[in-house]
C-alpha cells in the first residue's frame, strides 16, 4: 500500500471520530509516544491503558500507535538510535556502545523479558521513552489544532446548509 494513501486514509478516520478535539489530540499523542517505545506486543495494550486513564480517545489513540506501521522499514534504524541513545544516558561517564549486545529472542516468557531488559531492552527502554517525548506534545498541539479547524468547518458547513433548506 502506498504510504500517502494509508496515511490519508487514516488521517480521514480521524476526523471522523465524534470527541473534542483535546480527547483526539490526547489519544494521538498518547499513541505516537507508544509507538516508540519497543515493548513490542504491548504497545497497543498500554496505549489503550494509558488512553482511557487520561480520558483520551481511545480510538485516536490505536490509529496513531498502528501509524509507526507505516514506518517499518525504519524502524531497526530508530531502535538502534534509541538505544545508543540510552546506552549513553545509562552510562557513567557517558559513553557510546561500542557493538550492539546479543538480543535473546528464545520466545515470549517472563525470563526472555527479564534477560531482555537487563541487557539490550534497559537503554532501548530509555532511549525510546527520551525520544518519544518531545514528539508526544508536538503531535497533541498539531492534531488539536486540526480536528479543531476540520470540526469549526462541518460546524459552518451545517449551518449553511440548515439556513439554505429553510
Amino acid at each position: 500500500m502506498n504510504p500517502r494513501r494509508w496515511l490519508h486514509q487514516h488521517s480521514l478516520k480521524l476526523l471522523a471520530i465524534r470527541d473534542t478535539p483535546e480527547a483526539i489530540a490526547g489519544g494521538v499523542a498518547i499513541g505516537i509516544f507508544f509507538g516508540f517505545t519497543p515493548l513490542l506486543g504491548l504497545k497497543t495494550a498500554s496505549t489503550i491503558i494509558a488512553a482511557w486513564l487520561t480520558r483520551s480517545n481511545i480510538i485516536a489513540a490505536v490509529i496513531a500507535c498502528a501509524a509507526h506501521d507505516i514506518l517499518f522499514f525504519l524502524m531497526p534504524a530508530i531502535y538502534l538510535w534509541e538505544y545508543e541513545f540510552g546506552y549513553w544516558l545509562l552510562s557513567q561517564p557517558h559513553h557510546w556502545p561500542e557493538r550492539l549486545p546479543k538480543i535473546p529472542l528464545e520466545g515470549l516468557s517472563v525470563r526472555t523479558w527479564l534477560s531482555f531488559l537487563g541487557g539490550v531492552g534497559k537503554p532501548l527502554l530509555v532511549g525510546g521513552l527520551i525520544c518519544a517525548a518531545p514528539f508526544a506534545p508536538l503531535s497533541f498541539f498539531l492534531t488539536r489544532g486540526f480536528v479543531a479547524r476540520h470540526q469549526q468547518k462541518k460546524q459552518a458547513e451545517a449551518l449553511r446548509a440548515t439556513e439554505d433548506g429553510t
